[in-house]
């Protein structure tokens, strides 16, 4: 069997910071088909290719008649390819990297639980379940395209990527410690508070999903809107952030007065602030008119709260076994097969 060069021989021999490097690859590349879908919607190229798998009936890219808006749409089916390279990369390096076994494993992994079966078994589903994600949202998209951008199927279009950043930020957590929780431990006060956010999270991205649905930026002109009053969702919208935000300062005055770690505090200070900035965002984008530019900051926002308030659940589990965490310098040098 000849043995793979280059970057694909580093795949194929990892280590454990590359595997992290590529799980990071993973949480930028679908942040980024975030933004490039949202580009795609708010320039009203949502039907530039208008249809799938072909861009026309008789090509698969775009021609000169479908103009800006071809090359617009065009362009982020393209990424898919990047973010497909990114996903079957990852999964390699993590499936190559759990197949180690004793003292070799041992050496490279800083947390015993990596090196146990139940954690190697856990590092392998997380990367595969992003690596099948990849194609689900290429279909995802290409019903999107055959039903004329239909509002409910674009927001579902959105979720999965908002849960495929979660996955990635919950991949870079174990690929870090294990699958076991961190020392800094806190309060199950503090743990359910967290759980109870999190949820809420996603709460607030759905609710802002039906919002857009029903509001002008439909992708095309021609597309349908969900039917829904944009005024009265709005504000449904508006009060799961408010409850949101509420939540978010339980969690930071609790871990003050518990005296959780400090990590822990500085992780819920950067939730509460994405959050802030998103309300002042909306709100000022609710009260200007919804300006493109606003609403794909907008975007850019959510994707940050997500991965924000997914790294704040992981590092407040209510475990009471330990992992030390991964030291990617101590590592760096580590030796291949």
């Amino acid at each position: 069997m000849t043995t793979p060069a280059g970057p694909a021989r580093r795949v194929w021999n990892p280590t454990v910071p590359l595997a992290l490097r590529l799980a990071y690859a993973s949480l930028v590349a679908n942040t980024l088909i975030v933004l490039t879908g949202g580009a795609v919607r708010l320039t009203g190229s949502g039907l530039g290719c208008p249809t799938w798998p072909r861009c026309t009936e008789q090509s698969f890219v775009p021609h000169g008649e479908l103009g800006i808006h071809g090359l617009i749409e065009f362009g982020n089916r393209l990424l898919t390819y990047v973010l497909v390279a990114v996903a079957v990369a990852t999964w390699v390096a993590v499936w190559r990297l759990t197949e180690r076994r004793g003292r070799r494993a041992r050496d490279e992994w800083a947390s015993p639980s990596a090196t146990s079966r139940t954690g190697r078994r856990s590092l392998r589903r997380i990367a595969t379940l992003l690596a099948l994600g990849i194609p689900a949202q290429a279909v995802i998209g290409g019903v999107t395209v055959l039903t004329d951008l239909n509002p409910w199927v674009v927001a579902l279009h959105l979720l999965v990527s908002m849960g495929l950043i979660s996955g990635s930020v919950l991949l870079m957590h174990r690929l870090r410690e294990g699958d076991a929780a961190p020392t800094r431990t806190v309060r199950p006060a503090m743990s359910r508070l967290v759980r109870c956010t999190y949820l809420l999270v996603w709460v607030v991205l759905y609710l802002g999903t039906v919002v857009t649905g029903s509001g002008p930026h439909a992708g095309d002109r021609d597309s349908p809107r969900n039917g829904l009053d944009p005024q009265i969702w709005s504000h449904a919208h508006a009060a799961a952030v408010y409850g949101l935000v509420g939540l978010t300062v339980a969690c930071l005055v609790v871990a003050r007065n518990s005296g959780a770690p400090a990590p822990v505090v500085r992780c819920v200070g950067w939730l509460l602030g994405l959050e802030l900035a998103q309300g002042v965002v909306g709100v000022v984008q609710y009260t200007t008119g919804l300006p493109t530019p606003l609403v794909w900051v907008h975007l850019f926002g959510a994707s940050l709260l997500v991965a924000a308030a997914t790294e704040l659940l992981l590092q407040t589990r209510p475990h009471t076994y330990t992992a030390a965490p991964l030291n990617p310098e101590q590592h760096a040098g580590a030796s291949r097969p």
